[in-house]
């Protein structure tokens, strides 16, 4: 019989495989042109989604693709290149001024079959005249830290671009575009899945300038007057330059849900799937989550147990500590100290893409006895909250669930077991 972590673990897996780009990428790719295929990608799936082009695709390829350090594939004919993720370094810029230079020699018998996953926004760096590269780093350290939701982070982005917000195809037209994304948004908003670089904009740099005001981030005077100036607005729904554009969504964090909802049943757990697009500060979804878990456990209510309680999103960490981070242990730890040990609670909160924060773990695990384990070995798990360090605090306690990178990015995975 499994033990209640390796049940849950299990679930975990299941969510990995149904947003695996060389299990589900093939039956979305479309036509073959009359002219050349030129495959442009982003983000922490995208040498993945690139692998599973070549396997399947019946002509010739050219093309380049940015991902985060340590996530690249092998493959033949298109070219990989690695960058820093969140914050944007020399080799992303570089490579991103190259991906350009691509989309602007397509013609108008040509395909540009763009993979774009989560990750692109800081992957794909192309910093408007008059704005520094620096200053372009700066401000992605500013916004991370917070606290805003990654769609308000998005929308400052966009506006800060020369290819985000629909620019990469303007840069394309008039060939035919077609985007191939992995969504690790809540809502699979297609706009701020890696700040939209194919499709239309609905935000503005007014919306971006309120960003920036509401959280408090400080700017460099050089930044303001761009956002001030109309020139940097990004591309709209009725721009002729989406006239040959396509999206198609081929794995989102519902239907990770449920193939992980499937893998319960497959056990003998009944599976209730909360929401696929939950944010907010992580303990705070940790207060909100360890009370119906409590009210299930205690009372049979709304549920009856045994039961697992699913839920993905993207939730976010004000950061106030020196800690290690990482918004997964965060709800972890908040949660361990909202449960106060119920017996036959147990859960796990990953990273689909293998990296909570900026540590290349994917989550944890806790159940019933955390606290106590954590106290005897002498730590202040209150004080580890508080200063943002759940990562030190799982390690210890051995709790880590670590995949490496998968290759795949659907957001946050969340299990509640209820037994």
């Amino acid at each position: 019989m499994l033990s209640a972590e390796e049940k849950l673990r299990s679930l975990f897996n299941a969510a990995l495989e149904a947003a695996d780009p060389k299990r589900i990428l093939a039956r979305h790719l479309p036509a073959r042109p009359s002219g050349r295929t030129i495959v442009l990608g982003a983000g922490k799936a995208s040498a993945a989604m690139a692998a599973a082009v070549e396997a399947h695709w019946d002509g010739p390829l050219e093309g380049l693709i940015i991902t985060r350090y340590g996530h690249c594939c092998p493959t033949r004919h298109l070219r990989i290149v690695e960058a820093a993720h969140p914050v944007p370094d020399e080799a992303g810029r570089k490579a991103t001024a190259e991906l350009m230079a691509l989309a602007q020699s397509a013609g108008p018998n040509d395909l540009v079959l763009c993979l774009i996953s989560g990750g692109g926004s800081s992957l794909l760096s192309a910093a408007p005249t008059g704005i520094t590269f620096e200053e372009k780093q700066s401000i992605n350290k500013a916004l991370l830290k917070s606290g805003a939701p990654i769609a308000e982070i998005n929308c400052v982005r966009k506006h800060l671009s020369d290819i985000k917000g629909g620019k990469l195809a303007a840069l394309a037209a008039p060939a035919k575009v077609v985007t191939l994304l992995i969504s690790d948004v809540p809502g699979d908003d297609l706009a701020t899945i890696a700040s939209g670089p194919t499709v239309a904009d609905l935000s503005t740099r007014q919306d971006a300038l309120a960003v920036l005001k509401r959280y408090d981030v400080t700017v460099s005077n050089t930044i303001l007057r761009h956002l001030e100036n109309a020139a940097c607005e990004t591309p709209k729904a009725e721009d002729q330059i989406f006239a040959n554009c396509e999206t198609r969504m081929i794995a989102t964090p519902q239907i990770s849900l449920e193939a992980a909802a499937a893998r319960a049943m497959e056990m003998g757990l009944t599976a209730h799937i909360l929401s696929d697009r939950i944010e907010g500060e992580a303990r705070d979804t940790a207060k909100a989550l360890g009370a119906i878990a409590l009210q299930v456990a205690q009372h049979g209510q709304p549920f009856s147990k045994p039961c697992v309680l699913l839920s993905g999103g993207e939730t976010t960490v004000t950061v106030r500590g020196s800690g290690r981070g990482g918004r997964n242990v965060e709800f972890l730890l908040a949660l361990a100290h909202v449960l106060e040990g119920a017996p036959g609670i147990y859960a796990l909160s990953c990273d689909t893409d293998g990296v909570d924060g900026l540590e290349e773990i994917a989550g944890a695990v806790i159940g019933p006895q955390t606290l106590k384990n954590a106290g005897d070995r002498g730590m202040n798990t209150r004080a580890m909250l508080d200063n943002n360090d759940g990562h030190s605090l799982f390690e210890a306690l051995e709790a880590q669930v670590i995949t490496g990178p998968t290759l795949t990015n659907v957001n946050d995975f969340r299990a509640i077991l209820i037994e």
